[in-house]
């Protein structure tokens, strides 16, 4: 077709036609585009050279929900740091992992090193949710929300902003060196350059508070720390995003070898109609659709997976379930006046159920994912339940174990002990400390003249604690120190044991 009367599709069609090889028209308006996919099944091996992949861009449901989702996740990433939250006391940055003070704080919630369990009860909700979502959709995390999809659509977004879409990088790779070329790697480079360290400047204002090290940074006073944690982010995210990007998902990542695990038979995957689509073979306006399949070998799939592989050749451990190739496919599909869908997200069931003709409908509910959504709910309600029932008053004992007790000269024995009390409260208090269970027992703390410690707001303050007592008749007793707050007289008390000689 002489490329003067070429119609506007038509030139639309011909960008997925590779750089070296001509275009082969398969159909009216659509251009096959004479490639293979770079991880083919047939020849997948993993020892040979790395074969770069230069997805195509594609329009359509998926990659408009793909760049909604890229902006709210970079959105929240680069947004979050820099909100305020006022606790009257403390920090006022709603998200920081406060590390000096060894506390995490999340807006109105905060956790203490004595309540790791509620972090480890989050990883724990967050790993289900994943199985969940992975049993009903596949790799939608893969392909959506991980960050290492994200940052490679975003350096992609730049390489194509650059140097063109696939057929001009193509073109581009191949040009020798000269001034355009070189000037559009520095600028690509450049810029995937400044969005590392943005990531990496990002990631350490969790850590501190964002607008002083903001400041710190500015003027060179920035820790040491700090800027080798911003380096090294800044590596990775260059690294992994634009230098190796579907190498990190096939062989660095370990979830593609354990999401197979999660699909079942009624899990909602990214595939391949074949039973709609064979036998494939090109096809003319006009010509008859019987005794053939709807796929047109275009190979627009292929182009636009950006992890180089073709959809056709089934459920590949590689397909991170983006969906592009569904855009993709459908848009070859409305051009030649087919039924859309070729390519779509099916179950395994209605595969099978379809060979037969019929139908089988997708079943949302069962064993494996109410097991998930109970597991997930009933953490959520004991997550809940903790951070609501918690006090603002912890005390932990240790006793000391050497030496355990001391003989005075009046014949009475020494015990000692250090407190530790934990005031969650955002005021300073004091706790006036008692014992019971050891008869005429005396108690000091040392550095006080009275039995009363204060502890500042959201602190925790050690104090050494001497007990002296008659010396038990069995070598040891039972016995229980006691804090009480003498604003609102809550008490926590810890068993612990009075030591002395042995009979």
């Amino acid at each position: 077709m002489p490329d003067d009367k070429m119609t506007k599709l038509e030139a639309l069609a011909r960008e997925a036609v590779d750089a070296v090889k001509p275009g082969v028209e398969v159909a009216e308006g659509v251009q096959r585009a004479d490639v293979d996919a770079v991880n083919r099944k047939e020849e997948r091996s993993l020892y040979q050279r790395r074969a770069r992949i230069h997805p195509k861009r594609a329009y359509g449901t998926f990659r408009q929900l793909k760049w909604l989702i890229m902006v709210m996740t970079l959105g929240v990433y680069y947004v979050t740091p820099w909100l305020r939250w006022d606790r009257g006391t403390g920090p006022d940055q709603a998200v920081l992992l406060d590390l000096p003070n060894r506390k995490f704080y999340f807006f109105f919630v905060e956790i203490w090193p004595q309540e790791i369990y509620l972090l480890t009860g989050i990883l724990i909700i967050s790993a289900l949710a994943l199985f969940l979502f992975t049993s009903l959709f596949g790799r939608v995390w893969c392909g959506y929300s991980c960050p290492q999809t994200v940052w490679t659509d975003l350096f992609i977004a730049v390489e194509r902003y650059i140097e063109g879409d696939r057929n001009a990088r193509i073109r581009l790779d191949k040009t020798p060196w000269n001034f355009s070329k070189l000037s559009k790697k520095f600028s690509k480079h450049s810029v995937w350059l400044i969005i590392s360290v943005m990531t990496g400047g990002a990631w350490v204002f969790y850590f501190r508070d964002a607008p002083t090290l903001l400041v710190e940074l500015a003027t060179f006073q920035a820790p040491m720390a700090a800027l080798l944690f911003i380096g090294i982010f800044a590596f990775t995210t260059y690294a992994l995003g634009g230098l190796m990007r579907e190498q990190v998902c096939i062989y660095m990542c370990p979830w593609p070898r354990i999401q197979g695990a999660m699909f079942d038979e009624d899990s909602l995957l990214v595939t391949y109609r074949d039973q709609r689509g064979e036998p494939r073979a090109a096809h003319k306006k006009g010509e008859s659709w019987e005794n053939r399949g709807d796929c047109i070998r275009c190979r627009q799939c292929v182009v636009v997976c950006p992890m180089g592989i073709d959809i056709r050749d089934g459920p590949q451990l590689e397909c991170i379930h983006c969906a592009l190739c569904i855009d993709a496919c459908n848009a070859v599909m409305a051009k030649i006046g087919r039924p859309p869908n070729l390519i779509g997200y099916e179950t395994f069931r209605n595969l099978e159920a379809s060979k037969a003709g019929d139908y089988a409908p997708v079943r949302f509910f069962r064993p494996r994912v109410i097991v998930y959504g109970v597991l997930i709910g009933a953490l959520s309600l004991l997550m809940v339940y903790a951070l609501l029932s918690r006090d603002t008053l912890t005390l932990s004992i240790l006793r000391d174990r050497n030496p355990l007790f001391v003989t005075l000269s009046d014949g009475t024995v020494r015990n000692g002990y250090t407190l530790k009390i934990i005031n969650r409260a955002h005021e300073t208090r004091s706790f006036r400390v008692s014992i019971t269970g050891v008869s005429s027992s005396k108690l000091a703390i040392v550095g006080e003249r009275e039995a009363i410690v204060q502890v500042s707001a959201d602190d925790i303050r050690s104090a050494k604690v001497f007990v002296s007592g008659p010396p038990p008749a069995d070598g040891k007793q039972s016995m229980t120190i006691t804090v009480t707050d003498m604003k609102d007289q809550r008490t926590v008390g810890e068993a612990t044991t009075f030591r002395g000689p042995e009979k």
